[in-house]
């Protein structure tokens, strides 16, 4: 995509972090801008920034793991700017806990978003962005679709199935010949909120958890979302965020599985520490 001027970029958890980052730095290079959030408060907070910098953006409350909302929020996007261009499902959330301590309902409620919600606006979207003539599907995975991570079960769950989901779109796409590129992106440690909005486990061993992950968390969401927009300008498949990105995509690449152990060690370490 050469230019992102009068395309329409839909972008869902748009209230904070990489979301509101990138429809800010999308604002300025004079997209038109469908923002949604389950926080109708923080998406109506990025609509504000986005029109400061003379952008055309409306917020939209919505909660992705709801098919049926999603897919009409496809229909209200169609009416109120005439269909997609881009599509970005960004909405996530954290989850720490064991698989013997996980909950079923915490389970179900991070796959829901996680890969649900990617899912949902895929399908919802798709038949805009094809018809577009000139579309992009961007779906949020993580590093933690490389590797398995100890309390991370569920999340590596749906961050290895969005990869798998959305390597195998760019195949259908480049086969059936739409007019439409196809982006998996896998961050590292980004500087959001996400680790202090986890569920599971106790209180204190959350806290613990978010002061440890915004140590290691060396980017920022406005560098991430730089990195994502050229990754769309140059049509890339994968696109990894941050150093750490780099180095925690080769550990599986080098050691096979292998990686394994090690980090269990770590795991078993940290949690006496907790």
């Amino acid at each position: 995509m050469k230019s992102f001027t009068d395309k329409v970029v839909v972008i869902t958890g748009a209230g904070s972090g990489i979301g509101k980052a990138l429809a800010i730095e999308l604002a300025g290079r004079g997209a038109r801008l469908a923002l949604s959030d389950v926080d109708a408060v923080r998406a109506a907070g990025t609509v504000a920034e986005c029109e400061k910098a003379g952008a055309t953006a409306k917020a939209y409350e919505l909660d992705v793991a709801d098919r049926d909302a999603v897919l009409s929020h496809a229909e209200e996007v169609a009416v109120d700017f005439g269909g997609a261009n881009v599509v970005v499902n960004n909405a996530g959330v954290a989850l720490g806990a064991t698989v013997e301590e996980m909950t079923w309902d915490d389970y179900d409620w991070l796959m829901g978003i996680n890969l649900g919600g990617v899912v949902n606006g895929t399908k919802a979207f798709l038949p805009q962005v094809i018809a577009s003539g000139d579309g992009h599907i961007v779906n949020l995975s993580s590093v933690f679709g490389f590797i398995g991570v100890p309390t991370q079960s569920a999340y590596n769950a749906a961050k290895f199935a969005v990869r798998g989901f959305t390597e195998a779109l760019r195949q259908e796409m480049l086969i059936a010949r739409h007019p439409v590129k196809v982006s998996c992106v896998h961050p590292g440690g980004i500087k959001t909120n996400i680790a202090r909005d986890a569920r599971g486990g106790a209180e204190r061993d959350i806290g613990k958890a978010a002061e440890g992950f915004e140590k290691i968390a060396r980017t920022t969401p406005e560098k991430a979302a730089q990195t994502i927009v050229r990754g769309i300008e140059r049509g890339t498949a994968r696109i990894l965020i941050g150093p750490d990105a780099y180095a925690i995509d080769a550990i599986p690449r080098v050691l096979g599985s292998f990686y394994q152990r090690p980090l269990a060690l770590l795991g078993r370490l940290g949690m006496r520490n907790l």
